[in-house]
């Protein structure tokens, strides 16, 4: 394994039965960065990091991850790593101090340094005044911040979070966010999880993931300049209407309505994709305007994950 690289897979897939979860996954995950995987429930995000934790065994591919492979030992990846699920999975009749210790005991951290390390996670993550408090009590930016200090006591090499911020308000997702970035520019690498657009926008490099495939990978600036789609907004007195109009037209890959606008995709081979809209809506006699947008990772998510006969138009 290429010391660049924390985490290198190659034809990873997962089937469960007929259901293939996962299919043919490559993967470079580079050192000290964060890589995301965007994509809808489904798409073989948790699965991908169960296999690449050892909690999964792949049917067929392999992985190494921090130089151990998988399948293989396991056991010899599980210090080095931390491991943060969707769900809650700390102990709610426990205080926050309490699971700091249980912790700590798990990953049999000296002894000598244990309290030291605790104090200083519960500055480090804002946990000071709920020490003492049992964690079915707290809200859950409060549960997501102990889960995460709980996920790097040990210090590991690689954090793997797994949609770690559905249940929480934006505020803490912003909070979360800023550890990460600290976490990774202290050197640790970090696979994250989620169906957010705004979160993905965040990661060094993102892997887009649809019914268990990777569809792109590379760093958002890349992906949105290589879309292949040209990106028009529509602005409308009816959008209902715009939208039907838009639509009847066989060039047009997808029209999304978001709030008043129109976000249109037409392929790059369509040289002049506004006379397109402009005729559609002029056949049907709605009035609009109708500009060139840039493309946004929203965009890149649509025309990766679209039926191939619709990328084909």
């Amino acid at each position: 394994m290429s010391m660049e690289y924390a985490i290198q897979a190659r034809g990873l897939s997962k089937h469960f039965g007929e259901l293939r979860a996962v299919s043919d996954l490559d993967l470079n995950v580079p050192r000290g960065q964060i890589y995301g995987f965007l994509g809808p429930n489904g798409s073989g995000k948790s699965t991908t990091i169960r296999m690449l934790c050892g909690l999964l065994t792949p049917t067929t591919g392999s992985a190494d991850v921090l130089g151990t492979k998988i399948p293989g030992s396991s056991s010899l990846l599980k210090p080095k790593i931390g491991y943060m699920t969707q769900k809650f999975s700390l102990f709610g009749d426990m205080s926050v101090r309490e699971n700091l210790q249980f912790i700590s005991e798990i990953y049999s951290f000296p002894r000598a340094d244990r309290k030291r390390r605790i104090d200083e996670l519960l500055e480090k993550y804002d946990l000071i005044p709920q020490r003492s408090q049992m964690t079915d009590t707290m809200s859950g930016g409060q549960k997501q911040r102990l889960a995460l200090a709980c996920a790097v006591l040990h210090r590991p090499e690689l954090l793997l979070l797994d949609e770690p911020t559905s249940a929480v308000d934006p505020q803490s997702r912003r909070d979360f966010w800023a550890n990460l970035f600290r976490l990774a520019q202290a050197g640790t690498t970090i696979l994250v999880s989620t169906h957010y657009m705004d979160e993905a926008e965040r990661c060094h490099r993102l892997a887009i993931l649809d019914r268990g495939m990777k569809v792109a990978d590379g760093t958002p600036q890349q992906l949105q300049t290589e879309t292949g789609m040209h990106i028009l907004e529509v602005i409308a007195d009816d959008p209902y209407a715009a939208q039907a109009a838009i639509d009847d037209r066989a060039e047009i890959a997808s029209v999304t309505q978001l709030g008043v606008r129109l976000r249109v995709l037409i392929a790059e081979r369509h040289s002049d994709p506004l006379e397109i809209v402009r005729d559609a809506l002029s056949a049907r006699g709605v009035s609009g305007t109708t500009q060139m947008g840039a493309p946004s990772l929203e965009d890149v998510f649509v025309a990766v994950t679209m039926k191939p006969e619709d990328r084909a138009k």
